[in-house]
């Protein structure tokens, strides 16, 4: 092809499969641990609660729908939620108590030990995400973070932390998507009462 975009996309998807090709080296171990405390979750009759902000407030809700609906395989339907979809809750929280809680206080009306809360921070230092997987394991869940960069605090409150080590924000919001993908295959293939 003569045109010099193409340049441009083809090293975008050269980067982005060699971003894939580490991750399936470095990423696999918690990409499993996060299917397991899932499933036992679901299994145990608990639900997951997703958050994040800007593009990991889609990926909560990508994630969320992947649950609550189907992946690939037909199986019950599973509890799933991601708190980014309501914005009267989230306008209503962020003009009351201030936006570094509007996750935080939407836990503590729905969560319950036994639950998982997960976390999404491209940065790892989204402060209402970092509030809101504080507030979680205080309470009894298992908390979950995705992560780039060096993971940051987001990260290292996790119980289970699945981090993307790479500054570029498009690369790392790619490879959560794939690796939320393969959590609910796994997930899917392993529910006890599918």
């Amino acid at each position: 092809m003569n045109d010099p975009r193409a340049t441009v996309v083809e090293e975008m998807l050269r980067e982005a499969a060699r971003v894939h090709e580490q991750a399936a080296r470095d990423s696999v171990g918690s990409v499993l641990a996060v299917a397991d405390v899932m499933t036992a979750a679901f299994d145990g009759g608990g639900k997951i609660l997703i958050f994040g902000n800007g593009g990991s407030a889609a990926d909560a809700q990508h994630f969320a729908c992947e649950l609550a609906g189907r992946f690939l395989r037909e199986r019950r339907a599973l509890p799933a939620l991601a708190l980014t979809t309501d914005t009267s809750a989230i306008t209503a929280i962020a003009n009351d108590y201030g936006f570094d809680r509007i996750f935080v206080r939407q836990i503590e009306a729905l969560g319950r030990p036994g639950d998982v809360a997960v976390g999404i921070s491209t940065s790892g230092s989204s402060g209402n995400v970092l509030a809101g997987l504080r507030f979680a394991k205080a309470h009894g869940l298992t908390t979950v973070a995705f992560t780039g960069g060096d993971g940051g605090p987001v990260g290292a409150e996790a119980d289970v932390h699945v981090n993307v080590p790479l500054a570029v924000t498009p690369r790392v919001q790619e490879l959560h998507r794939t690796l939320i993908h393969a959590v609910c295959d796994l997930i899917e293939s392993g529910l006890k009462d599918a």
